[in-house]
């Protein structure tokens, strides 16, 4: 069993999320959220990334997705920065330029304890699997302020189901990457000591 496997729970009277996220995992994912195209997002996120994943979350959809998507970032952030714990020995740093058809997304990420989220590029349609358009954003911004992760995400092209599923993957294998263990640094990579 991994040391690092991590599980995260939220209640609150909009949602209910629990999830588990494994950083030394091999890519096994179960996401059920209600909304059909962001597990799609989610599962090749977690797939591509090569962590383990489970997320199930009830949320108000009678509403709308806003609250289930944003508390969804929120909790995996938590969980992301409860499995780095204090940065010990991890990569820290991760990138990735992936490519789906004509379209293009480049991730470049630091879990070194500082949110920050640039995100650039736009979608032609207002949704997507039902969902605006905007909340892919608001989810990566939720994930990030949660996690202390500084996130730029670029994405350009034509088809915007082949835009999104580029940045999720992207971002997958850049946070994969910066979450592992590396085999040269046996401390905190950082020259302050500590994240």
């Amino acid at each position: 069993m991994s040391m690092r496997k991590v599980e995260v729970s939220r209640e609150t009277k909009e949602t209910t999320i629990r999830l588990t996220l494994d950083p030394d995992g091999s890519g096994k994912v179960s996401v059920e959220s209600g909304i059909p195209f962001f597990d799609h997002m989610l599962t090749a996120m977690a797939k591509h990334g090569g962590f383990d994943l489970t997320c199930k979350a009830q949320g108000d959809l009678g509403v709308d997705c806003h609250h289930t998507i944003e508390d969804i970032g929120i909790v995996l952030g938590d969980a992301v920065k409860q499995a780095i714990g204090n940065g010990t020995g991890i990569k820290r740093f991760g990138h990735a330029i992936i490519p789906m058809d004509e379209s293009l997304a480049q991730v470049a990420l630091d879990c070194g304890g500082r949110s920050y989220l640039v995100f650039t590029g736009t979608f032609g349609n207002r949704t997507l699997g039902n969902i605006p358009v905007d909340l892919f954003e608001h989810y990566f911004f939720a994930l990030c302020s949660h996690a202390g992760i500084t996130a730029h995400i670029i994405f350009s092209g034509k088809n915007d189901h082949h835009q999104c599923e580029a940045v999720y993957k992207a971002f997958g294998v850049a946070l994969g990457n910066a979450m592992s263990i590396s085999g040269k640094n046996k401390g905190i990579l950082s020259t302050k000591g500590k994240f």
